[in-house]
Order: C-alpha cells, then structure tokens, then sequence
C-alpha cells in the first residue's frame, strides 16, 4: 500500500531500521530475505529513469513489486530534471510505497554525467528538481544523498537540507561521506544531527551501520528518526532483527545458528536461481557465502566447495550433506 506523506514520517520516527538501495542487491528477492528478518523498509535498486520511462526489461525487474513487498520505495536516479519528474509519476503503476530519488551515488560514471551525487555540484538545480518531482509525483517523495561532492570549501548539505524540505521532500536519508570519498575513511555522523536540528521532517543516518550496536548508538548520537543500513546487510541479513531488538528491547540478541545460516543461505540460492535463471542465480549467490558460512565450523571450507559448483542441485547436495553435519553435531 502506498503511504501518505504522513504516514511515512510516522513509520521512520518509530526509529525504522531501514535496508539501503544497492544496486544488483536490493532485488525482490533479496528484499524478501531481509524483511524475514526484520527490516521495516525497503528500497529497491536503482531504476535509471530513461529505462523506465522506455519501460525497458531491467527497470521492469528492478521495479516489479510482489504483494508481499512491502512497504518499498522505488529509487530513481538521472541527471534530467524533467525525465525524473515524468518517472516519478510513471512509478506509481508499479505500486510502491514512495519514491526516492538518488542524489548520492558517487560511481564516476553516473556522477560525473551529472546523475546521484552529481546533484550536488548544483545545489540550485537539485533543489528545483526535487520540487518538480514533489509536484508531478502522486507519492510522497524523499531524497538519498551525501554531505557534498568534497572538493567545497563548506560541504553544502546544512543549507541544501533546509531547502529540499521547502522544495517538498518527506524525508531525507544522508549517507554521512562526500561523494568523493566513496566509502573509503569513516563516515561523519556529527553531519546526520546538524541535518536533523535544522529540518522538520525525518532524517534517516546511513554510513558505517555494521551491527545492532551501531544502529543503536547512530540514532542516539544523532537524534536522527531511522537508521539505513546497506553493505553489512549483504553478510549478515541478520541485522536487521538484531538491530530491531536491541532498539526496541534493550536486549543483545545472540548470533544466527549453523542452521538458521545454512536455511537462511538455501532459500536465498533457491530464489535467486528462480529469478535469475539457473546459471547466473547460482553465480550471484556466491558473493553471499562469506558473510552467511564465514563463522561456521569449517564454513570456509564449505565456501571453497559451494564456489565450485555451478548447478542449484551441486550447491542444494552440499548444503544438505553440511546440514546434516550441523544436525549431528
């Protein structure tokens, strides 16, 4: 169901733990594993608005929305003000909950034409865009993006926040680097809780969140209303109820067993192999095997194993024989 503007805000002030959109990650499938899990929200990959509008066989499999995905926001990402305006709108028919416009990219190749975080280099225009997205989307509209390219001599967010709010954005997510600095040092939170005095509506903190004890002290040290959380997510889905937890209990959930690992491993494969078809959803499961094996008993050596084969059934015989072992044991 798509939420009002208002009914957005009350889901992050309820210090929503939120997973980010990455692209080649953040497909239904994934999503369905990490709300499982306990995800509140979330973001599908990014949808380039030239192939939406072209309604072109990617956006349509980054865009599709099972009934159950939900509550997810589309995000949407070009460097043409109107063509985004004119995507937002076209959005709605896949049902999201609301769209989300990406203002923090920083992959050259999309920065520098312009796109994610090249919106930044003209806070002027990214504020005018924003506004015409507000006013053509039927949805409520929030906006991802970064402290700044980081080359300025004052990084431009501070003011740029206050602006996109007037320009009619429902929420803002900073992810606390400059574009230039990718994910490379440490991201500077302080920039979260100066974004959040000066603003009304919700700010959600992104950057660095790696485990529950993150997410709480990221929401503490910035009063921020949510917390997303992107990379950690692709080894440990598991953060998402851990951090949910601890949030709403106080409570330090023990780690995933050897089963819940291997289950949760198996119905990942199973259902990247049905969308992905048999050769690439195998293929694609494999940058999962670190995080999800990593601190089992001989899960390296079960890495090593499942790295070799490529058939779901080869890699469905591996992971019965290593549950097996987990049962015995």
């Amino acid at each position: 169901m798509p939420f009002t503007r208002e009914s957005l805000q009350a889901l992050l002030r309820r210090r929503a733990v939120v997973l980010a959109p990455m692209e080649d990650v953040t497909d239904r499938v994934f999503r369905r594993l990490c709300r499982s899990l306990g995800a509140d929200l979330c973001f599908t990959e990014f949808v380039r608005v030239e192939g939406l509008l072209a309604e072109s066989g990617g956006a349509r499999r980054r865009m599709h929305l099972d009934p159950d995905d939900q509550p997810t926001a589309i995000q949407i990402y070009g460097s043409d003000a109107a063509l985004l305006a004119e995507a937002a709108e076209a959005a709605e028919a896949a049902g999201p909950a609301f769209i989300d416009v990406n203002c923090g990219c920083w992959v050259p190749r999309i920065e520098k034409k312009g796109a994610g975080a090249g919106w930044l280099r003209d806070p002027d225009a990214m504020v005018a865009m924003v506004a015409d997205v507000v006013r053509r989307a039927p949805l409520p509209v929030t906006v991802k993006t970064r402290l700044g390219i980081g080359h300025e001599a004052t990084l431009p967010i501070l003011d740029l926040a206050r602006r996109l709010e007037d320009a009619g954005a429902a929420a803002l997510t900073l992810h606390c680097r400059t574009a230039r600095m990718g994910y490379d040092g440490q991201a500077d939170w302080r920039f979260a809780a100066r974004v959040r005095e000066r603003v009304s509506i919700p700010v959600v903190v992104n950057g660095d969140v790696r485990s529950a004890e993150d997410a709480a002290r990221a929401l503490a040290e910035t009063g921020c209303a949510a917390v997303m959380i992107g990379r950690r997510a692709i080894e440990h889905p598991w953060i998402f109820r851990e951090a949910r937890a601890l949030l709403d209990t106080g409570v330090a959930l023990p780690p995933p067993t050897p089963r819940e690992r291997l289950d949760v491993l198996e119905r990942h494969l199973v259902g990247n192999v049905a969308q992905r078809g048999p050769r690439h959803g195998v293929h694609v499961s494999r940058r999962n095997l670190a995080g999800y094996l990593g601190s089992l008993p001989g899960g390296m050596d079960l890495r090593r194993e499942l790295l070799r084969c490529e058939t779901v059934e080869s890699c469905l015989e591996v992971i019965a024989r290593a549950r097996s072992r987990v049962y015995q044991a």
